[in-house]
C-alpha cells in the first residue's frame, strides 16, 4: 500500500473504496468510496519509486466533493474526455476537467492540483447507482442500481433515451459488448439479462448458474471478453451453492458451461484485459486462434487472473487485503491491474510483457470485431466519430511507469462534436457555470440537445495539436483537445434561428405532441395547431410574499375565516406572487401566479417557452403539485382544482373547508393537510380516497409538537415527520397511526445508520425507509461519557429496531428495502444464536407445511410483494453460514426444497 504524503496521519482509519478505475492514457486513476469523495491520483508516483520519492508529479491530484452519499463507482469514458461517476443519493455525475478549480478543497487541508468540475447531473434513479458503463466509442452510457433500474444516457447530448425495468431485484453490475450489438446486466434476482441495443429489448436471460448465488454482495460486476465471445459473471455458484465460481457464458446461445473454480469465497468482480490474446503469434487471426485474460475478485480477499486458453489461473495473489474486494480495473496498455477493497486500500499489479504472452495490439481487436457485421445505431445529428492515426506500435509496449507524456495502444475512435455548418449569421454562446446542470434541462443547438455547460464559449476552437495533459507536465490550461490517444479539435458553429426551435422532441415527453408542431391537412395547406394560452411567452415575475389582509377574492377574509373550527392548528403557507414546481421526471413547470391588485389568479402549464394551457382561479393559490399524471392547485379559501397534463378538470373541485397546511404529489397519489388537521389521500387516476378523511391531532398531542415535513407513497400511504423525533403514518388496515421509525432507536441499535455509516452501505440499499431515518438521524456526540446500560442493552434495541424497520417497509411497499431489513435481522438472530426466534421466523416465511404458494387462502404466500419462500432461501443461506444455527438452516434447506420438487 502506497502512502499518501499529501495526506496527515492524524486521522488513521481508512473508509472503504468501492470502485476504481484506470484514465485511458493511463496517468490517472479515479477512485470512489465510502467518504462520498471522487479522488483522482497520478500512477506515476504509484508506479515509480523514484517518482514517489521526488513528490514529482503529486500522487494526489484532485478531491471531487459534490456528491452527498458514498460513491460506488467511477468510469472514465474511452475518450478520456469525462468521467462519470454514480453514487448512493441516487445521481449520476459526469466530470469535466477545469484548469480554474485547482486549490484547496473547501473545508478540509487537502489541495487539488488540478481541478475537475461537475459537468452535469444525471437524475433518473430511486435509489443507489451501483455501477455505470460507457458503450463502445462512448454511444452511450448505463447506469443501474438498487431501484432495480437499468437507465441509458446519450454519451454526446447525455439525455435519457430508455429506462429498462425488467429485473426483479437490485442491478449491481453492467457491461457493454465491445461490437456494440448487446448490453448485459446482473442483478439479486439472480439473472444475468441481455439486451439489444438495436431496440433495447430483452434478448436473452440466464439464470442457472446463479440459481444459488447468495444475495449479499455488495457488487455482481461482470465484463465481456475483447474479441465479444464471453462474458464472465461474478457470484455464480456450483453444486447448490456450495462452491464459488465465477460463470462464462458464451454469445449467441447465452449458455454457461464454463466455469472459472477456485475461490473460496463469494466472487464480487470480474474484469477483462482490453487486449485481444494469440494463442500462437505466429498465426494468422482468428477464432480458434484467439483468448482473451481475465481478472477475477473476490470476497476471500484474493485476486486471480485467467487465461481463456488455460484451465488453471496464471496468478492467484491470496489474502492482498483485509477485505473483500470491490472493483478491478485494468490499464489501457493490458500491463497494470489495480484493485480497490473496503479495507480503504488499492493494490497494483504491474506484469512484464512477456508475463502477457500473445499480447496483440488493439488494431487487432478493432479489425476482428468487424466480423460481426454489425452497424451501430446513428449518432446524433451534428456529431460524428473520425478516427486518426496513431503513435509508431513500440509506444504499445512502453512501461506506464517511465513516461506518461506519451499515449499508449492504437486504433482507436475518438468523440468529436460537429454540428452542420449553416450560411446564416452566427452567435457565440457563452455558458455560464455558477449552476450544475441537470439532464432534464438541455440547450438546443440545430435541434439536438447538448448538454448545458459542456462547451464554453462554444465558438471556434483552435486546431493546434496537444494531448491530454499528463499530471507532470499539467499546465493547468483549458486543453485545446481531449483525446484518448491523438489529438482532436471541436468545432460547433450555431445559426441564431436554430436556439428557438420549439418541436424539438427533448422539450417536451417522449411520444407527446408539441403545440408548435405543423399539421399538413389533406389540402395540403399548413395549420397551426392551438393551445389555450399557447401564443403567450412566458415572461419573468419576481416571486415575493404578499400580506394576507390585502385578499378578499372568493368570499376569503385572510386566515381568520378557519379559526372557530376545532381540531390542531397548522399554519398558513405564505401567500406569494409566484407559485412553481418542476415536472416530476421531465422540465415541463406549472406555474400560478396571484396579483398583488384585484387581478385574477393565473395558472400556467409550461413547456420550454411556451405555455401549453392556462387557467384562473377565483381565489389566491397557495400550493401547486405536478406528476407526469396530474397537476393540483390549492386555494386558500379550501378548494383544490386538479388538472389533467392537458389541462382538463378530470375532477370536481374539491372544497375542504379549510387551506392545504401541507401538499404533496407522486405518481397517481394527492395528500394534502389542512390547517385545521385534517389529512386526505387521494388515488388521481382511480378518482377515490385511499382511506377516509382522518385527524393529524392524536400526532401532535403536546402544544410543543409541530408536523416538520410530509411525503406520501405511490400507495397513498402518509409519511408525517413531527418535531419530537418520530416519523409516523397511517395503516389503514389496522385503521390507526402507527411509528415507521424513530430517534429512540439511535441510543442502542447497532442498525441505525449514523451510529454506524458502515453497516447501512454493506446493507446495500437506500430508499424511502433509509430516507425516513435520515431526515431524524442524529449523529451520537461522542464527547459525553457513554451511560451505562443493561447488559442485552444493544441487542434489544437492534432487534426492535429491525422488526420495526420490517414493518414499515412493508406498509410504505418498499420490497427492496423490506428484503434488506429481513436479511440483517436474520444475521442478527444467527450471530446471537437466538434459535426460537429463528424457527419463528423460518414457520413465518415457510408457511403451513401442506401449503401450496397460490392454492391457499389462509395463508399469504407473499410479503411486501416478494415471495416468502424465496426470501427464506436468502434467510436460510445466511443460518447455514452462521456458527449457530448451521444444522437448523441446513433442515429447513432440505424441506424446502423437497416442496419446491412436489411442486
Amino acid at each position: 500500500m502506497h502512502k499518501d504524503s499529501a495526506k496527515s496521519d492524524a486521522n488513521a482509519k481508512r473508509l472503504s473504496i468501492f470502485s476504481v478505475h484506470v484514465h485511458p492514457d493511463g496517468s490517472r486513476i479515479a477512485t470512489g468510496g465510502l467518504d462520498a469523495k471522487i479522488r483522482i491520483w497520478s500512477t506515476k508516483p504509484i508506479l515509480n519509486p523514484a517518482s514517489e520519492a521526488s513528490g514529482r508529479p503529486p500522487k494526489s491530484l484532485c478531491t471531487l466533493t459534490m456528491h452527498t452519499g458514498p460513491v460506488l463507482v467511477v468510469r472514465w469514458a474511452h475518450s478520456g474526455r469525462w468521467l462519470a461517476s454514480g453514487s448512493d443519493d441516487e445521481i449520476v455525475m459526469i466530470w469535466d476537467l477545469d484548469p480554474n478549480a485547482r486549490g484547496k478543497v473547501w473545508g478540509s487541508d487537502e489541495v487539488n492540483v488540478e481541478g475537475w468540475k461537475p459537468l452535469k447531473r444525471l437524475p433518473g434513479h430511486e435509489s443507489d447507482v451501483t455501477d455505470v458503463a460507457w458503450a463502445p466509442g462512448d454511444r452511450y452510457l448505463a447506469s443501474v442500481g438498487l431501484d432495480s433500474q437499468v437507465i441509458i444516457w446519450c454519451g454526446y447530448t447525455l439525455e435519457r433515451l430508455r429506462k429498462l425495468d425488467q429485473h426483479q431485484g437490485f442491478v449491481k453490475g453492467v457491461c457493454w459488448d465491445p461490437v456494440g450489438e448487446f448490453l448485459a446486466t446482473q442483478s439479486d434476482d439472480r439473472s444475468v439479462k441481455i439486451w439489444r441495443t438495436t431496440d433495447w429489448s430483452l434478448e436473452a436471460e440466464v439464470t442457472k448458474p446463479f440459481e444459488d448465488s447468495p444475495g449479499s454482495t455488495f457488487f455482481r460486476r461482470l465484463s465481456w471478453s475483447p474479441d465479444g465471445a464471453h462474458i464472465t459473471a461474478s457470484n455464480a455458484t456450483n453444486n447448490q451453492g456450495f462452491v464459488f465460481i465465477a460463470a462464462v457464458i458464451t454469445r449467441n446461445s447465452w449458455t454457461s458451461e464454463i466455469s472459472l473454480v477456485g475461490h473460496e469465497n463469494t466472487v464480487e468482480v470480474a474484469a477483462y484485459n482490453p487486449h485481444i490474446f494469440l494463442r500462437n503469434m505466429n498465426e494468422k487471426v482468428s477464432t480458434s486462434n484467439i483468448c482473451s485474460v481475465v481478472a477475477l475478485g473476490a470476497d476471500d480477499r484474493s485476486v486471480s487472473v485467467w487465461q481463456t486458453k488455460s484451465a488453471r489461473p496464471l496468478i492467484v495473489a491470496k489474502e492482498v487485503f483485509e477485505r473483500q474486494i470491490m472493483d478491478l480495473s485494468w490499464s489501457w496498455d493490458g500491463l497494470t491491474l489495480y484493485a480497490a477493497s473496503s479495507d480503504g486500500t488499492i493494490a497494483v499489479f504491474n506484469f512484464d510483457p512477456e508475463e502477457m504472452e500473445g499480447i496483440a495490439p488493439h488494431s487487432v481487436q478493432e479489425h476482428y470485431l468487424t466480423k460481426f457485421g454489425f452497424t451501430p445505431a446513428p449518432i446524433p445529428e451534428g456529431y460524428s466519430h473520425v478516427s486518426t492515426k496513431e503513435p509508431s506500435s513500440s509506444s504499445q509496449q512502453q512501461s506506464q511507469s517511465s513516461d506518461f507524456s506519451q499515449p499508449s495502444g492504437g486504433g482507436e475512435r475518438i468523440n468529436v462534436l460537429v454540428a452542420k455548418r449553416s450560411n446564416k449569421k452566427r452567435a457565440n454562446l457563452t455558458t455560464q457555470f455558477n449552476k450544475i446542470p441537470s439532464a432534464s434541462t438541455s440547450t438546443s443547438i440545430n435541434g439536438i440537445a447538448s448538454p448545458s455547460g459542456s462547451a464554453a464559449p462554444i465558438s471556434k476552437r483552435t486546431n493546434s495539436l496537444n494531448s491530454f495533459p499528463p499530471p507532470s507536465e499539467q499546465p493547468f490550461d483549458t486543453p485545446n483537445t481531449w483525446s484518448r490517444h491523438a489529438d482532436v479539435s471541436m468545432e460547433i458553429d450555431v445559426p441564431i434561428d436554430s436556439l428557438d426551435t420549439p418541436a424539438s422532441p427533448i422539450h417536451g415527453r417522449s411520444g407527446k405532441r408539441k403545440a408548435s408542431e405543423l399539421d399538413l391537412p389533406d389540402d395540403g395547406k399548413q395549420v397551426k395547431t392551438r393551445t389555450l394560452g399557447g401564443d403567450r411567452i412566458r415572461d419573468h415575475v419576481v416571486a415575493k410574499e404578499i400580506s394576507h389582509h390585502a385578499t378578499t377574492r372568493g368570499g376569503v377574509e385572510g386566515v381568520g375565516a378557519w379559526e372557530g373550527q376545532e381540531g390542531p392548528r397548522l399554519p398558513v403557507p405564505p401567500l406569494l406572487t409566484v407559485l412553481s414546481t418542476v415536472v416530476e421526471e421531465s422540465d415541463e413547470i406549472l406555474e400560478v401566479r396571484n396579483p398583488e391588485d384585484d387581478g385574477s389568479t393565473e395558472v400556467m402549464f409550461i413547456a420550454g417557452k411556451q405555455t401549453q394551457w392556462l387557467d384562473y382561479l377565483p381565489s389566491p393559490a397557495i400550493g401547486v403539485r405536478a406528476t407526469l399524471s396530474f397537476c393540483a392547485v390549492a386555494m386558500l379559501d379550501g378548494t383544490v382544482n386538479v388538472y389533467s397534463s392537458t389541462g382538463r378538470r378530470f375532477m370536481p373541485s374539491l372544497a375542504l373547508g379549510a387551506p392545504a397546511a401541507f401538499m404533496e404529489a407522486i405518481k397517481n397519489a394527492l395528500l394534502i393537510i389542512t390547517t385545521t388537521g385534517q389529512l386526505y389521500s387521494w388515488d388521481i387516476k382511480k378518482q377515490t380516497s385511499f382511506f377516509p378523511p382522518l385527524s393529524v391531532a392524536p400526532l401532535l398531542s403536546s402544544p410543543n409538537h409541530t408536523i416538520t415535513a410530509t411525503s406520501i407513497r405511490p400507495n397513498g400511504v402518509p409519511i408525517i415527520n413531527c418535531s419530537n423525533g418520530v416519523v409516523y403514518s397511517y395503516d389503514p388496515a389496522l385503521l390507526t397511526w402507527v411509528k415507521l421509525s424513530e430517534r429512540w432507536w439511535s441510543e442502542g441499535s447497532d442498525a441505525w445508520q449514523n451510529r454506524s455509516r458502515n453497516s447501512t452501505i454493506q446493507s446495500g440499499h437506500r430508499g424511502v425507509m433509509s430516507s425516513v431515518e435520515g431526515s431524524i438521524s442524529g449523529t451520537p456526540d461522542e464527547s459525553l461519557p457513554d451511560k451505562i446500560r443493561p447488559t442485552w442493552w444493544s441487542t434489544a434495541l437492534t432487534l426492535g429496531h429491525l422488526e420495526t424497520r420490517l414493518n414499515a417497509t412493508k406498509l410504505l411497499d418498499s420490497p427492496q428495502e423490506y428484503k434488506q431489513a429481513l436479511l440483517l435481522y436474520a444475521k442478527k438472530i444467527a450471530d446471537e444464536n437466538f434459535r426460537a426466534k429463528a424457527e419463528e421466523l423460518i414457520k413465518e416465511l415457510y408457511g403451513p407445511i401442506y401449503c401450496r404458494p397460490g392454492r391457499e387462502d389462509t395463508w399469504a404466500s407473499t410479503v411486501a410483494g416478494l415471495p416468502k419462500r424465496d426470501l427464506l432461501k436468502d434467510v436460510l443461506s445466511i443460518f447455514t453460514r452462521s456458527k449457530t444455527l448451521t444444522k437448523l438452516g441446513m433442515d429447513w434447506q432440505d424441506v424446502l426444497k423437497k416442496a419446491s420438487n412436489d411442486e
